[in-house]
This record gives C-alpha cells, structure tokens and sequence, in this order.
C-alpha cells in the first residue's frame, strides 16, 4: 500500500542525505569559527585550515558553503584595490594632445602628472596617501610633487602650479597631459 505518492528511489535518497546536512552544520560551525578569526580568508585558505585542523573535506563544498552563507571574503573586491580620480564628466575635458606620442626632443614641451594613491598598515582609508609628480617627458625628471591623505583639487594643484611657474621662457608651447580625472576636470 502507497501513503505518499513518492518513487522509493526518492524517498532513500533524501533519507541518506538528511545525515549528511547534520553533517554539514558542525562544518559550518568550524568555516564561521575560521572566518571570525581571519575575516580576509577566501575559501581556498578556509579549506586549509580545516585540513590543518583535521577535516578532509573537498575545496568545492568549502565554496559553496561559503557562498550559500555569505561567508565570501570582501578584501579583495576589486574597488577596493585601485584609486580611481575619474567620476564622470563633472567639468571641461581637455583634448587629447599628446596621442601617444609620450616621447620628445626639447625639454619642457611634455609634460605629465597622475595621482597616484599609496597603502601601507591593514590597508584602510586611514592607511592611505596620495602622490602627485609633475614630470617631463623628455628626460624622466620630476619637476615637482606633492603628498597629502587626501586627492583634493587643492592637492592637485599645487605641484602644478610650482613646475609651470619654474620654468624658464621657451619658444616652443608646453602640453601638460593627465588622466580626466575630476581634480583635473575642475574649473581652476
């Protein structure tokens, strides 16, 4: 006689897997114990941990542990790598002068800048600061520089101003190149 309308396959299936899920749970206790301690892990280095602590277990079902718990690691996500100054058209853009062409013959025809953003300690903002070169393109030199903890326009600025005003009188016109970002974009 039939109770459940249910293939016995089925029913033997979910029986055998109701042990592994308990199974699961004392395994999903020791990732999170492993994620309270070291918070950056991704779950190649959960996996190990757990082999060094005695649980062979396979790196696929660390994974997907991970993911179905929202224990994924968050320190590397790629917008927290990089400084990027670019926030859209928020000013006047400059054309594209130099096309490339980043070599020359007279000194003080090219010259470039960039923000550079520098990490140090655990890496937050409170570990960050800012570089800004002025160089020329001619010989490699760094005509002037500025450093702060924060990319304002001010900061940006200042270096600028203290190459442009350093420079002796040329009969050639000077192109300064930099990235579009919005320091660069501002009406100053």
């Amino acid at each position: 006689m039939k109770v459940v309308d249910l293939p016995k396959s089925v029913y033997f299936y979910y029986q055998n897997h109701e042990e592994t899920k308990h199974g699961d749970q004392k395994l999903i206790k020791e990732i999170k114990s492993i994620k309270r301690d070291n918070p950056a892990y991704g779950y190649r280095r959960v996996q190990l941990e757990l082999r060094n602590r005695g649980c062979k277990v396979n790196h696929k079902k660390v994974q997907r542990i991970m993911q179905d718990e929202h224990l994924q690691s968050q320190a590397y996500m790629k917008k927290s790598r990089k400084y990027n100054s670019y926030k859209g058209t928020v000013g006047k853009i400059a054309p594209n002068r130099l096309n490339r062409r980043f070599k020359t013959d007279r000194p003080y025809q090219k010259l470039t800048v960039d923000v550079t953003e520098l990490r140090w300690g655990d890496k937050s903002t409170e570990h960050r600061c800012y570089l800004e070169p002025v160089m020329d393109l001619y010989s490699g030199e760094i005509l002037s520089f500025n450093i702060d903890l924060h990319p304002t326009v001010k900061f940006a600025l200042k270096p600028l101003h203290e190459a442009l005003e350093a420079l002796p009188e040329l009969p050639y016109r000077t192109t300064v190149h930099s990235d579009q970002g919005f320091q660069y974009q501002h009406r100053s």
